[in-house]
């Protein structure tokens, strides 16, 4: 593995210089994606130094530098983790041959249909949440928009060198087009359902960093087993920066709660919109909605396309290798979720179709944990409250339940019922209208918007009142 060059145009670890038509695809693809960038980037913050973390080793002892950077000249960058000696492919029908270095030409399609959704994916974040900035709660938040911004940045430029390294015209030719779809645009919108939904607001955008950022853990998880040796090698890489983006969410969901529990206790009620609060029946509808959007993306619980992955050596589950069994599968069952009439009942199907449903059972799990960490700020402050995860048949638009009607707590409802009752459980126009009413920008260092908590601490050991963005 080469050592990161910052010296050239486009910084990497994959001697870029030694393969020039590689380097002037990308070199060509540069200028467009900063035109993207300045489009569709972060509103108003483009001359802005931010104190943003910047990719420059891929050792995890100390793959990181702090420093103020204008956004658009981010050294973004081509990373890839240390290659494995000897690696094989751990799964499926070529389970022990050698991790393959090129593309396998039978593959090639769906190898590339594999990189593209997970490309199409980064892009599409950074639109969603280009207006935010406009009402931080507080530097330090905004700081972190950024960063997560940028990352997804660069998780794109890493998704567009595998294109370009290893499919040709083809490739090429999906790089410029995942700078040509739109998030929520009609006509062009990108592929995933959860990437065309607005982000208009913080709490919103706490929501999609726990739970749809999540999901983007699980499947470049999924893909960093893959037999095809550069995607893995990219995807684990990428899996360092994700865990950021992550903590965001979570973090920023739990000070949102702390805070809701503050004003509950201090003004003795739990109705805080007159306090300037968000309350925690509030918050439990945004986490229903973020939650069942992002289990959409998992997709049907029954996929031969995911059983196809599989078997071929491209996508293998979380923690293939840790994993006690064949890692083949074709004799193997595993419990689904499925309808019997108006009940939810659970079924044994074969474990190579049921590979998207055991994926959204690790996440799920994961999912709980963090809930069960925001419910423990409730518990200390002597509230009788619990947030909880909605059922996985609730509020789906893929899969086996998108035809029926379910309510969080997994009972089938009519029509009807849920015509009159969806409100109480998914954010109306009502909520809507008021957490924006609370969308006021907190530009003072050390200051936070009434309705979150301060951070107990600051960013690369700074404290919580520094300049993380100057807006001079």
């Amino acid at each position: 593995m080469a050592g990161i060059d910052y010296t050239s145009l486009i910084p990497n670890n994959v001697a870029l210089h030694e393969n020039r038509r590689l380097q002037r695809a990308l070199e060509d693809w540069q200028p467009k994606f900063l035109d993207w960038w300045q489009d569709m980037g972060p509103t108003g913050f483009q001359a802005k130094e931010i104190y943003l973390r910047t990719a420059v080793s891929v050792d995890a002892k100390g793959w990181a530098q702090f420093g103020y950077v204008r956004m658009p000249e981010y050294r973004w960058g081509i990373f890839l983790a240390e290659p494995e000696a000897g690696r094989q492919v751990n799964f499926g029908d070529h389970k022990g041959q050698p991790a393959w270095q090129e593309v396998p030409g039978e593959y090639r399609g769906t190898l590339r249909r594999l990189i593209v959704t997970q490309g199409d994916t980064e892009p599409a974040s950074v639109e969603q949440q280009c207006h935010l900035g406009r009402t931080c709660p507080s530097l330090y938040d905004l700081r972190n928009l950024f960063q997560v911004n940028v990352e997804e940045g660069r998780h794109l430029w890493a998704m567009v060198y595998l294109l370009d390294a290893h499919f040709g015209r083809d490739g090429r030719e999906e790089s410029e087009a995942l700078l040509q779809r739109r998030s929520g645009n009609a006509d062009k919108p990108r592929i995933l359902g959860a990437f065309n939904e607005p982000t208009p607001d913080w709490l919103s955008f706490f929501m999609f960093c726990f739970f749809t950022d999540r999901d983007g853990k699980y499947q470049l998880a999924s893909l960093a087993e893959s037999g095809f040796n550069p995607l893995s090698q990219t995807c684990r890489f990428m899996l360092t920066e994700e865990a950021h983006h992550m903590f965001v969410g979570e973090a920023g969901i739990m000070r949102i709660v702390q805070r809701a529990c503050e004003l509950m206790r201090e003004h003795k009620t739990d109705d805080l919109r007159p306090h300037g609060g968000i309350d925690l029946r509030l918050i439990q509808k945004y986490l229903n909605f973020h939650c069942s959007v992002s289990l959409d993306l998992f997709g049907s619980e029954i996929s031969t396309n995911a059983a196809n992955f599989y078997t071929t050596g491209l996508k293998g589950r979380f923690e293939e290798t840790k994993k006690d069994d064949d890692h083949q599968l074709k004799d193997a069952a595993y419990t689904v979720a499925g309808l019997d009439g108006e009940r939810i009942t659970v079924r044994e199907e074969a474990a190579l179709v049921s590979l998207n449903e055991r994926l959204r059972d690790d996440y799920v799990a994961d999912c709980a944990r963090g809930v069960a960490r925001w419910n423990e700020v409730i518990r200390k402050h002597g509230i009788d409250v619990e947030l909880t995860l909605p059922h996985r048949a609730f509020h789906r638009a893929i899969g086996i339940f998108s035809e029926v009607r379910v309510s969080p707590d997994g009972r089938v409802i009519s029509q009807a019922e849920w015509d009159a009752r969806h409100g109480d459980w998914l954010p109306n126009e009502d909520d809507k209208a008021y957490i924006q009413s609370l969308m006021h920008p907190v530009t003072e260092p050390g200051k936070f918007a009434n309705w979150i908590a301060p951070p107990p601490r600051g960013i690369n050991g700074q404290p919580v009142d520094f300049e993380y963005v100057r807006l001079g």
